[in-house]
């Protein structure tokens, strides 16, 4: 039976919405607007869950810190008037987050988006009643640091759960020294996921109700 967590702390693109349209669309807008090829939508799936700065360095082989903020300010240009609203909530989340909070968990969001844009998605989905704090990303912190701040404020504890489709948010738990789940409705694979030896692997959001 899986243990009771105080805290669920959940990660937002691929775990709670799919995001893929407007992620996309900002990422060729960037690549477009500093002379890039634009790639089908399909191939940049893979970006959906690592730090921006990364996934610009993959995509163009750049190092440059200077030309990689010029390609994330055109992406949030588009992102942050367009693009946060090109998203598709998973059917079930609602009842799944309404679930466990009648369960007495207390519910975070830890995503590596800026924090007003995570602050918009929420209420573009009428989700910020369910969480009691939202963490949003800065341009070269990596998951595990942010979530480890968490920790030092004392939102999160040892008791407290990590939930994500990526690897770097198994990572990001672990460093902590939290238990974590991966997804499988999201954008990592179940081998990416397998190989961070998650507590919980889900295949459906329904038992995300198990974890509280």
């Amino acid at each position: 039976m899986p243990m009771r967590h105080d805290v669920i702390v959940f990660d937002l693109d691929g775990t709670l919405s799919d995001p893929l349209e407007g992620i996309g669309r900002s990422i060729n807008h960037a690549l477009q607007a500093c002379g890039y090829a634009t790639h089908p939508l399909d191939e940049l799936a893979i970006y959906i869950g690592p730090p921006l700065d990364f996934s610009f360095r993959e995509l163009t082989g750049s190092q440059d810190e200077a030309h990689i903020a010029a390609l994330v300010a055109h992406y949030r240009e588009r992102y942050g008037s367009i693009g946060y609203a090109e998203n598709a909530l998973y059917a079930g989340i609602p009842e799944a987050l309404a679930g466990l909070q009648a369960r007495g968990c207390r519910i975070g969001l830890c995503t590596s988006k800026r924090v007003d844009f995570a602050e918009q998605i929420l209420a573009l989905f009428k989700l910020r009643q369910h969480f009691s704090f939202v963490s949003g990303g800065e341009i070269g912190t990596p998951k595990w640091q942010q979530l480890g701040a968490l920790c030092q404020r004392g939102l999160v504890g040892p008791d407290s759960l990590m939930v994500g489709d990526r690897a770097v948010d198994m990572i990001a738990a672990h460093r902590n020294g939290l238990s974590a789940a991966g997804v499988l409705w999201g954008f990592g694979s179940q081998e990416e996921l397998s190989e961070q030896s998650p507590r919980y692997l889900l295949s459906r959001i329904d038992e995300l109700l198990t974890l509280g």
